[in-house]
């Protein structure tokens, strides 16, 4: 079936993707940030991602809820990051599903010890972040920080309201949750954006969420290279006709193919100026960015990807030599 958008939102553009499988496609600004999306198991709702905050999350509920006539059940969220979790106060009457990895990182890395502490840190953050836009002279970038800016600022203002909502149900590598029309394969393979990526499958309807595992033209992060890239390649081996990637517009595989490129390229590069004893300094400066990647988004650019990899490699092989 050819993809059908159903409601422009405040924060998210809504499109069916397949049968009862539905992408809420984020608006820059909005304060949602990441895509979200929700499948019609039959007699219940199952969300994928919560959004970056709970106004956002609020919306997709209604929205969910209005257009299919059923209550939401569960909650899967993908990895630990802010954008992808932050919405799970509206949720937290349900069952939240995470890997044990991600519900221990959710806790640790984002909780709010003392709100009146997190605000001033908030506006010193902004106030810093509107600096840095000043002075930054790469146009992709300062598009990028700005539209930063403008999420942390709609974040900004629902802090106070903020709960940190941590998972109730745990898996490992694979989970499938069965309704009375279709059921859905949750998997995590490993890490690779975070140590911890899960995805979801829904096989009658050919169609997946992929989290941050896919993306589209951004620089996310990467912290596990390996795994990252066999995770892609064990996606590539699925049925999958259509995806949702975590930011950017519906596709197919693809987006797979190109995430595949990407990561290999950084990959090939680090892992070649280490071996031949070139200095990380050396590496970044002199590392010419294909022109098909250049217009990529992504407050950091592909410098961050280009130590973080490097580093990577110069960490395990110190390790395998010791």
């Amino acid at each position: 079936m050819k993809m059908e958008t159903l409601v422009h939102t405040e924060y998210f553009n809504l499109n069916k993707i397949a049968n009862g499988v539905f992408a809420a496609i984020a608006k820059a600004g909005t304060g949602a940030l990441s895509n979200a999306g929700f499948v019609d198991l039959g007699t219940e709702l199952l969300i994928f991602d919560s959004f970056n905050t709970p106004s956002a999350a609020q919306e997709l509920r209604k929205q969910a809820e209005g257009l299919t006539g059923k209550k939401v059940k569960y909650l899967v969220n993908s990895h630990y990051h802010s954008d992808h979790i932050f919405g799970n106060q509206v949720f937290k009457e349900e069952i939240i599903i995470s890997t044990e990895l991600t519900k221990n990182w959710i806790r640790e890395k984002n909780a709010i010890m003392d709100v009146d502490t997190e605000l001033k840190e908030f506006q010193q953050f902004l106030e810093n972040l509107k600096l840095q836009i000043l002075a930054e002279e790469k146009e992709v970038i300062k598009q990028s920080l700005t539209n930063q800016l403008a999420e942390m600022e709609k974040l900004l203002a629902e802090l106070p309201t903020l709960q940190l909502v941590i998972p109730n149900l745990t898996f490992e590598k694979k989970l499938v949750i069965y309704g009375s029309e279709r059921h859905v394969e949750l998997y995590c393979l490993g890490g690779g954006h975070s140590p911890s990526d899960t995805f979801l499958y829904v096989p009658q309807e050919k169609a997946a969420f992929m989290g941050d595992i896919v993306t589209e033209k951004l620089h996310l992060p990467i912290i596990q290279p390996e795994e990252f890239l066999s995770t892609l390649q064990e996606t590539k081996k699925m049925d999958i006709h259509i995806l949702m990637p975590g930011h950017g517009e519906v596709g197919d595989t693809k987006k797979i193919d190109t995430m595949i490129q990407y990561i290999s390229m950084l990959t090939n590069a680090a892992k070649c100026a280490h071996e031949t004893n070139i200095s990380i300094e050396d590496f970044v400066s002199s590392f010419v960015l294909p022109q098909k990647y250049k217009e990529w988004k992504g407050s950091k650019g592909v410098e961050r990807n280009l130590v973080g990899i490097y580093r990577f490699y110069a960490t395990n092989n110190h390790r395998s030599e010791s």
